[in-house]
């Protein structure tokens, strides 16, 4: 016995036999096999983070953790080279007010061969231009949360399907009517382009596609470097919690728009026909404003 023991801790100083992670696959029964992605024989696959004045910082710091841990046996070069870009390169604020210097402006951006849009500020159309073009090229164009609206606005997901964050299924309904919205989808993959749901759905995403270029060794691999016990990126139906929206009561009220919990002492409100309605936002009591038997009509528990 204490011949065993010595020779179990010394390979695990030695680090040659480094204990396996455990399979996802083994305990996910409802596992989406991913359409595999070609890597470089040579160099690292170039991915760019657009950011803009308000970015949400886990929408890009996420998936920015993931493909910086991948490590690939054998090769001698990291898998991915990651890198911001913007408009331009001076300074941006993102959410909680961390401030980022782009690496680069659209002019003299790497060519990316995956590019990740976490949610941010209203796009203009020099970065809609740059997403469009850049994206003929791409393996992978990438959202996150509500990045889609960003991913929307070029048109590249017209009649395609795709998620967002489960607070803004109604506005991105309403303001993209020809997209196939999926509610209840962790992400959702169409060619080049993918969704993301919410917030942490980026890690999940990140991780598919690394499990698309390597296999699903390497991304469980990195998961577990990482701690993330999180198993979505192997099943894109893993969002069902949010595919029904909680229902508004007069204890628990919620934003007719967007579904979130609201303070009825502080949030902005609208009567309508002898109700009174309650927001998270001005903006969500604007949209409502502008027609508010849109709202009125659909039952919350199908938001």
């Amino acid at each position: 016995m204490l011949a065993a023991i010595a020779l179990l801790v010394l390979g695990e100083l030695s680090g040659s036999n480094p204990a396996k992670p455990p399979s996802g696959s083994e305990s996910n029964q409802a596992v989406a096999q991913a359409k595999p992605l070609k890597p470089p024989a040579q160099g690292s696959i170039p991915v760019a983070f657009l950011i803009s004045e308000g970015a949400q910082v886990i929408d890009f710091a996420g998936p920015w953790e993931v493909f910086q841990d991948v490590m690939v046996p054998g090769r001698a070069d990291r898998p991915f080279h990651l890198y911001t870009v913007s408009e331009s390169t001076a300074p941006i604020h993102t959410s909680g007010g961390m401030k980022i210097v782009p690496d680069y402006n659209f002019e003299n951006a790497p060519a990316p061969k995956v590019i990740v849009i976490p949610a941010q500020s209203k796009p203009g159309e020099a970065t809609l231009e740059w997403i469009r073009k850049a994206t003929k090229a791409t393996d992978v164009t990438m959202s996150v949360c509500t990045g889609a609206f960003v991913l929307a606005r070029t048109g590249l997901l017209s009649g395609k399907p795709a998620t967002t964050y489960h607070g803004a299924f109604v506005r991105f309904a309403d303001q993209f009517p020809d997209i196939q919205l999926k509610r209840g989808a962790r992400f959702v993959e169409d060619g080049n382009l993918a969704t993301a749901g919410g917030l942490s759905s980026g890690i999940d995403l990140a991780l598919r596609v690394v499990e698309r270029y390597f296999g699903r060794e390497v991304a469980e691999r990195t998961a577990y470097d990482m701690e993330y016990q999180g198993q979505g990126w192997m099943n894109p139906e893993s969002n069902q919690l949010y595919a029904t929206a909680a229902v508004s009561t007069a204890e628990h009220p919620r934003c007719v728009v967007c579904g979130m919990d609201v303070d009825p002492a502080t949030a902005p409100k609208s009567v309508f026909k002898d109700a009174t309605y309650y927001f998270c936002s001005d903006d969500d009591k604007k949209t409502f404003d502008a027609a508010p038997e849109k709202f009125v009509n659909t039952d919350a528990k199908s938001l």
